[in-house]
């Protein structure tokens, strides 16, 4: 699971406005919708003892756009609450991953419409309480940063948390297939994951995380 944090929201653009009417069916105005930077995930090393590769994030960058945002991973139509209209990965200056790389993140514009059923959750994200959030989507392989095999494969014997030699073992998140969708969350497992706050201008139980890694390819990362 692979979570991140909304980092900024507020007004929104000329620019935000002609991107976000590309998904809409009839031209909004910006008085009608409430826009939000949200960080997707990142290339550090995560609660899971997993990681994004810098290549993956580029990756996710044109799969996430347009994607949609829901509540706790559930796909049903009445949790939907967002819409990503715009992606883009950055390198925070000065910023370094756990293993000593240099920090990237990917980072996403989205919006929600205003009306009565969602100024509550809006209200909730301006005042901090809803800050977190995960991405669903599907990984061709998860390589051993110690052996550098597949580490679900019978070639590897490394446990992820566990150093050998002094080097830590975690997975590296590896070409990305598919972008299902992002979800608010209350415990992220990307530690950077979620809203970032506010521009002026511009859960899954580790029993389920298992079953779908035995599935090799497709899981929330969440």
């Amino acid at each position: 699971m692979k979570q991140g944090l909304i980092v900024k929201s507020g007004d929104s653009t000329d620019m935000d406005m002609k991107l976000i009417n590309e998904y809409s069916r009839r031209t909004l105005t910006k008085d009608e919708v409430y826009t939000f930077s949200v960080v997707l995930c990142d290339n550090d090393i995560d609660r899971d003892f997993e990681r994004f590769t810098v290549e993956g994030l580029f990756t996710l960058q044109k799969l996430f756009l347009g994607k949609t945002g829901i509540l706790d991973h559930n796909p049903t139509a009445k949790n939907q609450t967002a819409r990503i209209f715009q992606t883009e990965v950055e390198s925070v200056e000065g910023k370094m991953t756990k293993n000593g790389d240099q920090y990237f993140r990917l980072v996403a514009r989205a919006y929600i419409p205003r009306s009565d059923n969602l100024n509550e959750f809006i209200q909730k994200i301006d005042t901090g309480i809803i800050k977190e959030v995960s991405v669903g989507c599907g990984i061709e392989r998860t390589i051993c940063s110690v052996c550098g095999k597949d580490i679900h494969s019978v070639e590897c014997s490394h446990e992820k948390g566990k150093t050998y030699d002094g080097t830590l073992c975690f997975g590296e998140l590896t070409n990305p297939t598919d972008a299902y969708e992002w979800s608010f969350v209350a415990v992220p497992a990307q530690r950077e994951a979620g809203v970032i706050k506010s521009f002026k201008k511009g859960e899954v139980s580790m029993e389920n995380i298992i079953e779908c890694l035995k599935s090799e390819k497709d899981f929330t990362l969440g």
